[in-house]
């Protein structure tokens, strides 16, 4: 046996192989995504069988193979059993692991990534919050983290600070805002109320234990869906599954 590693991470999908294990993948502080194979997770006596889970958080040490880790051992940290009984917040639960899967890359520091899907669990936990305003949160909040952040402070044309309260419009095309003036002849231009915009420049820069705490009007919901999730989708390449049944569920 090569030697031992432990990293922080998550376990962000686990499908079955064969008759009694399970390969899963992490998202690490240490080394970024990576895939494991936990041996015998699918026994009933298995220690493996509860942490080689969707959503469980731990301490994971394995060890290299030929060609890829194996599970040693785990100490689950948070383990949100609860969520898979909560109908659509798990699906919304395991759009975000795609999400965060299609991002993920090995050897690097996933370590925001992976705080950003703690809040957002345990926001999902809280039947008090809007699941269609968490999926908006986190999926702009992904963008950050991803450098893919639109403009919300200067007109993307012009350069202009945008002060709160200031009539602009959001163009996907730009990747940001813009001034009235520069707005003029763009197709996609859609005029974005203070309110969206405030809400949309505080989940960018909040505190991430702060994220979640805070609500919205209905309208101001509506608009942040529509600007939200097309930028989203633009920024990104694949169907995901989880986003697809939840589109049925609606």
């Amino acid at each position: 046996m090569s030697d031992l590693i432990t990293v922080q991470g998550v376990v962000i999908s686990a499908m079955p192989v064969g008759e009694y294990d399970k390969r899963i993948v992490l998202l690490t502080r240490e080394r970024g995504k990576i895939s494991a194979f936990a041996k015998g997770a699918r026994r009933l006596n298995s220690p493996f069988m509860a942490a080689a889970d969707p959503f469980v958080f731990g301490n994971f040490t394995l060890y290299e193979g030929r060609t890829s880790y194996n599970l040693n051992q785990v100490s689950v940290t948070h383990h949100f059993v609860e969520l898979a009984t909560m109908q659509p917040g798990v699906y919304y639960g395991y759009y975000f692991l795609e999400l965060a899967d299609y991002f993920g890359r090995e050897g690097t520091d996933e370590k925001e990534m992976m705080n950003l899907l703690y809040v957002t669990v345990k926001a999902l936990m809280n039947q008090q919050l809007d699941n269609r305003l968490i999926r908006c949160i986190y999926e702009l909040r992904t963008m950050v983290e991803q450098g893919l952040c639109p403009q919300l402070f200067q007109c993307t044309g012009c350069e202009k600070e945008i002060s709160d309260g200031e009539d602009c419009f959001f163009s996907q095309e730009m990747h940001g805002i813009l001034c009235i003036s520069c707005a003029l002849g763009k197709r996609d231009a859609r005029r974005i109320s203070p309110s969206a915009l405030y809400a949309m420049r505080y989940i960018a820069t909040a505190p991430m234990g702060r994220l979640y705490s805070f609500r919205v009007e209905p309208e101001v919901l509506l608009e942040l869906e529509q600007i939200i999730h097309l930028y989203t989708a633009r920024n990104t390449d694949r169907k995901f599954k989880s986003l697809q049944i939840l589109e049925v569920m609606k």
